[in-house]
């Protein structure tokens, strides 16, 4: 085997995938350096959970052939997937799936992933889609190996294929005590097996592996700090790049001198356009190199925060026709016969990503190729974006995605990666872009902000007859109610945001899960019922009523009584598969009057159980990230410009935030695995604003609660007297 040959070899089974061991191969090479052993395929057309139908700007899933796993003859086994690693584990919870159903030890599954060269073309890694279609697509291949395994060795044996047992990496003629490797099977021969997809797939009552705690993949190098992100990246030659940024969303230069740069030592300014940036030996002298420039850019009046919500409601998108996209029933009717009726306005603030590693991407030129390192959650996206810019074919652009510093729904674009590449394919060298923090606050797009309007009916003994909900900017995401009530109109109203927004973790469910269980908590008191009963007497789905009783039997509900300096709250929702009820115990400080989350238990469903400990860890992640987004995460702009872009001014969640956390896994084996990315965010914010108003009265309906001014509280909560 050639250098070369051996290399790739290395980087295939260092799935970090660090840059000084990659090498330019393209596909079918990368293919033929694998050698003998057993090649499973299967085309995207007839995968049974690969994503279907069309996608990003209208693109349609490929009908290529491809390779999803290759066994070795040493036996050793190579799964390929588009899918990456950006924190949530997804490198050890596929891993054991494969290792399930293929019946090899969880040590010989390598994982390349997010390499548009070497893994099957994927949409991207977002909205909890992972654990239900990638892992029962993986799922499907190993078991097809595993039966094509069993049948080879039947052959040899001449037996009955049905008698042989596969396990540990062998098959197994138990009748006669002798059995192969899979390696000793596949060595020297080169062999694909296409596949269908439709393969019968291990029970989860069944599962050895999968369902298991299994320890994090490479846990070790996160801890100790040698894992590689993008932004540690470096290359032979390898040069810094920096951007010159307006003044002002929407600006336009109306002057520029960049001779100050220019005469830096080796410095090189790039102009292309509207796109000014600069390159040199290291980022402190980039950086320099971008101060020195004079630039002088014409910022037109924007919207600020002041009145954005009544902008928000006021502006529509162009082509929205404003109409209904949920309805049953009829709840004017409904309405005009409840006995009681509740209207109010919930909003939400823009916030940033906030990542700890910015965005960052390391490009390089050869031969008329380009190839990018970015921290995304896209990377075949990212190629898109680079063929349009660079007019290149997609065999002239590679897109490599070392595990990321996060990205929270917030990498799905390929900024970065177009500055680096433009930087260098202008100098003819590599080029890092690192985008600093406020690049980061400003530049990256938001969660949206939101305004939302809820109108309710309900009977005297707590049956809710009607509801409207009326969302204006922040997203449909979870916009429907869970609960059974027979008259529903509930519409969301696109809106032109005066800032750049997108997806974020659990999009807008975390808005429309805060404004409709504060909603039913005052429907509940308006009733002079219990929270959880009201809630009960109208939920039947089964499924969310066992995560409320199992969170009311954690938590101790009933056996508290809420009083001035503490109170105690909950809130349930149903999001992407997923089931959540949260309860919350709040305390308010005498003197400041300042709110701190005490204690949360939260119930948690999401089908069978993969890793156990995975998702208690995403589940308790998010609780500490919405904790932000609650109480004090809000981005403060006005003419054009961000106030607020450091984190010295943003306030995120502190270590001396965190409340006592406690989890309850429901695991359910008997329904499919659902994601956990996102549905676990959805429950705190709602069910702290409910124990604050069991506390004090106060009904606060606004995301944050506590107003924040440069990183500080601006004040505490103001309770009704």
């Amino acid at each position: 085997m050639s250098l070369r040959d051996q290399s790739m070899l290395e980087f295939v089974r260092d799935s970090a995938g660090e840059a000084s061991r990659s090498v330019q191969l393209d596909r079918r090479d990368f293919l033929k350096v694998l050698g003998g052993g057993l090649l499973v395929c299967l085309t995207h057309s007839t995968a049974r959970t690969q994503e279907s139908g069309r996608i990003f700007g209208g693109h349609e899933l490929p009908k290529d052939v491809s390779a999803w796993l290759h066994i070795a003859a040493d036996g050793q086994v190579n799964v390929f997937t588009g899918k990456v690693e950006v924190g949530q584990n997804i490198r050890t919870s596929l891993a054991q799936q494969v290792a399930e159903e293929l019946r090899v030890p969880f040590a010989s599954i390598t994982m390349v992933m997010g390499d548009t060269d070497l893994t099957p073309w994927d949409m991207g890694t977002f909205g909890s889609r992972t654990t239900p279609t990638m892992g029962p697509q993986l799922r499907a291949v190993a078991a097809a190996a595993r039966e094509t395994l069993v049948q080879m060795a039947a052959q040899r044996w001449q037996v009955d294929a049905a008698t042989l047992t596969a396990a540990d990496g062998k098959v197994t003629d138990p009748k006669k005590a002798r059995s192969f490797t899979y390696g000793e099977l596949t060595r020297g021969q080169k062999l694909v097996k296409l596949i269908s997809g439709e393969e019968r797939l291990t029970p989860a009552t069944e599962w050895k592996i999968a369902g298991t705690a299994v320890p994090k993949v490479n846990g070790r190098d996160f801890v100790t700090g040698a894992h590689k992100y993008p932004s540690d990246m470096v290359l032979p030659e390898m040069r810094f790049g920096a951007v010159l940024r307006p003044e002002g969303f929407n600006a336009t230069l109306a002057s520029l001198d960049t001779s100050a740069a220019e005469a830096l030592n080796g410095v090189q300014v790039v102009r292309d356009g509207d796109f000014i940036g600069v390159v040199a030996l290291d980022a402190y002298t980039a950086q320099h190199a971008l101060s020195a420039i004079q630039a002088q850019w014409n910022v037109p009046a924007q919207p600020s925060n002041e009145g954005l919500y009544e902008y928000l409601k006021n502006s529509p998108e162009t082509g929205d026709d404003g109409g209904p996209q949920h309805v049953t029933g009829s709840v004017a009717q409904a309405m005009a016969s409840a006995d009681l009726k509740l209207e109010n306005q919930y909003t939400v603030a823009y916030i940033a990503h906030a990542p700890l590693e910015p965005r960052a991407a390391v490009a390089t030129w050869a031969d008329g190729r380009l190839t990018v390192w970015t921290g995304t959650q896209r990377p075949f996206g990212v190629r898109d974006e680079l063929m349009q810019e660079f007019r290149l074919s997609a065999a002239q652009v590679r897109v490599i995605q070392p595990d990321m510093g996060s990205g929270y729904g917030g990498k799905h674009t390929g900024e970065a990666a177009i500055e680096a590449a433009r930087l260098s394919k202008a100098v003819g060298k590599p080029v890092k872009v690192v985008w600093t923090r406020q690049e980061e606050f400003t530049w990256a797009y938001f969660r949206p902000a939101g305004l939302i309007e809820i109108k309710a009916g309900i009977k005297r003994d707590g049956t809710v007859v009607a509801w409207e909900h009326h969302n204006y900017n922040s997203g449909p995401a979870d916009i429907g109610t869970p609960y059974a009530v027979a008259n529903q109109l509930i519409q969301y109203h696109p809106a032109n945001s005066p800032l750049r927004q997108g997806s974020y973790r659990g999009l807008a469910a975390t808005a429309n899960n805060f404004a409709r269980e504060s909603h039913m908590d005052e429907l509940a008191h308006a009733a002079g019922m219990d929270p959880l009963e009201f809630r009960l007497k109208n939920i039947a789905d089964l499924r969310l009523r066992a995560v409320v009783q199992a969170a009311q039997d954690k938590f101790g509900w009933g056996r508290m009584k809420s009083s001035p300096e503490r109170g105690f709250g909950i809130a349930c929702g149903t999001d992407k598969g997923g089931y959540v009820a949260t309860c919350a115990e709040v305390q308010i400080d005498p003197a400041s009057r300042k709110v701190r989350i005490r204690r949360i238990v939260e119930a948690w469903e999401s089908g069978a159980i993969v890793n156990p400990d995975g998702l208690r860890n995403q589940v308790m992640g998010a609780i500490v990230q919405s904790i932000g987004g609650a109480l004090f995460e809000q981005i403060l702009f006005a003419n054009g410009r961000i106030l607020n872009p450091h984190f010295a001014q943003y306030r995120l969640p502190r270590f001396s935030d965190t409340p006592q956390i406690e989890v309850v896994l429901l695991d359910r084996k008997d329904l499919p695995s659902a994601g956990a990315g996102e549905t676990g965010i959805i429950g705190l914010a709602p069910a702290v604003a409910n124990a604050i108003f069991a506390a004090t009265g106060t009904r606060l309906r606004s995301m944050p609660m506590t107003p924040v001014h440069n990183g500080q509280e601006k004040s505490s909560v103001q309770f009704q007297s």
